[in-house]
């Protein structure tokens, strides 16, 4: 016989707190809690709570306080009841009543310089090692809750292109600015890809080769598509350097975003693609290689390739240009698909990568003395076998890391034909005339400035900034009323 337990129904009151929480994408242990202390509030009020008054709300943290509740549980409570009172039952009036009860916080104890150094002369753990390293030498941060007065500290952003944590708002940034500049025709996602031979040659020579990579792709699209036989007009193009393979290995290639058509010779007319080709793929490549190598031997000729190792053969010019002998009879392999997904999808795709490079943290699974486990995909494969998991020993995968770090100063984002810098917002501005396309409005009200702070992880307010600390430096005094008073900074 099975015996059916009874099911205790849930009061619309509780369903809607709940709902509401829901909407906010609250945790579910600040469901937990808020649940919990709302139930507090009407288990002292012996009525459903949103009969309370003022009064109600007076007595109930008074008897709080004579109970001896420490002073962080009061303060979870008065957040829960914040949220209740002000989203769920619609009367800020019963919110702005309670109060939360302050205490004396202590700061973080943080090192000296001198105690840094032989903490991490100590540690001999590679990934204790790093996050020390990253959190010392970037500076700490203490964060509030303005609402619930939770407290963490938090690491400050390194500001390097190349850390794979940070610089998300300059990558967003950068989205928005390039969509802004989409024009309503279809758009061709390029890829350009020089031979595993020349990548080798690359490694050693970052600045010249990867500027040279820029200037053969982007001279052999304009070249191909101002001929009248293909296309016969001017094309824009936004380029981005990309120099990994999925699996962190050594892959120079330049991805293009490029609009089906182009404004023809005169200015006076659009002429637009075929709806699923470009320029001929073949076409390219042969181009391609002529400008590349032409471009890579005229820099060994003019002495400006150095070589090392394995490699320090081909300074003499008859053992390098025997090392291109390969290439020059290779086809070189260009992509050129109108993007399933639309535009946007890929220039989504190339932001993840414009302030950072060659893997994200969400690729990451594990890491441990042992190893870096993470996510790769296997191109020779196909269907679900070409997601794959890697293991790498901790210094292999730091060594396949930082091949990916570009010298000072590069640029790998740039913009030609009619996106070039100069002649940009004319050439758009003209493109959208002949497509008959009204000019996106312009807004002479000032914009109003984003959030920018960061949510509570556990009430959902808002985190504010109380301390800084200086990289490799001791904490300074906290400022003067520096602690949350419970609402929102402006």
């Amino acid at each position: 016989m099975i015996t059916t337990l009874p099911v205790t129904p849930i009061s619309p009151l509780r369903q809607r707190l709940i709902e509401d929480m829901n909407m906010r994408r609250f945790s579910r242990a600040t469901q937990r809690n808020y649940i919990r202390d709302v139930g507090r509030f009407a288990t002292f009020l012996r009525r459903p709570p949103d009969t309370a008054t003022a009064d109600d709300v007076r007595r109930f943290q008074v008897e709080q306080r004579d109970a001896g509740l420490p002073a962080p549980t009061m303060n979870s409570i008065v957040a829960a009841l914040r949220f209740f009172f002000t989203h769920t039952l619609d009367r800020p009036d019963l919110a702005r009543k309670l109060f939360r009860v302050t205490y004396p916080r202590k700061l973080p104890v943080v090192l000296s310089p001198d105690e840094v150094a032989r903490l991490l002369q100590a540690t001999t753990c590679l990934k204790h090692q790093a996050a020390l390293s990253v959190a010392y030498g970037a500076g700490l941060r203490v964060e509030a809750c303005t609402d619930c007065g939770h407290w963490r500290i938090a690491y400050n952003s390194c500001r390097n292109r190349h850390c794979p944590k940070c610089q998300g708002a300059a990558a967003r940034t950068w989205l928005a600015e390039r969509e802004a500049d989409l024009l309503p025709v279809g758009y061709f996602h390029v890829v350009f890809t020089p031979p595993a031979e020349v990548a080798d040659i690359a490694f050693q020579n970052k600045a010249l080769v990867y500027d040279l990579l820029f200037r053969a792709a982007s001279e052999t699209m304009l070249t191909i598509a101002a001929d009248p036989k293909h296309l016969g007009a001017r094309i824009g193009i936004t380029a981005v350097l990309h120099t990994w393979g999925s699996a962190l290995t050594h892959h120079p290639h330049v991805h293009m975003i490029v609009p089906g058509g182009g404004i023809a010779p005169g200015g006076q007319r659009w002429i637009s693609s075929r709806a699923a080709f470009l320029l001929p793929v073949r076409v390219l490549g042969k181009v391609f290689r002529r400008l590349f190598l032409t471009g890579l031997i005229a820099l060994q000729e003019a002495g400006r390739l150095a070589f090392f190792g394995s490699m320090a053969h081909l300074a003499d010019r008859r053992a390098f240009l025997r090392h291109l002998s390969p290439v020059r009879k290779k086809r070189w392999v260009v992509y050129a698909k109108a993007p399933f997904a639309g535009p946007a999808a890929v220039l989504a795709y190339l932001s993840r990568y414009t302030h950072r490079v060659a893997i994200s943290n969400r690729r990451l699974i594990a890491y441990d003395e042992t190893g870096v486990t993470f996510r790769y995909k296997d191109y020779r494969r196909d269907g679900a076998d070409r997601q794959r998991v890697m293991t790498l020993a901790p210094h292999e995968f730091i060594r396949r890391f930082l091949l990916h770090v570009l010298p000072r100063g590069f640029h790998r984002i740039r913009h030609y034909g009619l996106l070039a810098g100069a002649t940009r917002k004319a050439s758009l501005e003209r493109a959208r005339e002949l497509l008959a396309v009204a000019p996106p409005p312009h807004d002479d009200m000032p914009a109003e400035p984003a959030d920018t702070r960061p949510p509570c992880p556990c009430c959902g307010g808002h985190m504010i900034v109380i301390e800084t600390f200086a990289r490799w430096c001791q904490p300074r005094a906290p400022p003067p009323g520096s602690a949350p008073t419970g609402r929102n900074v402006p």
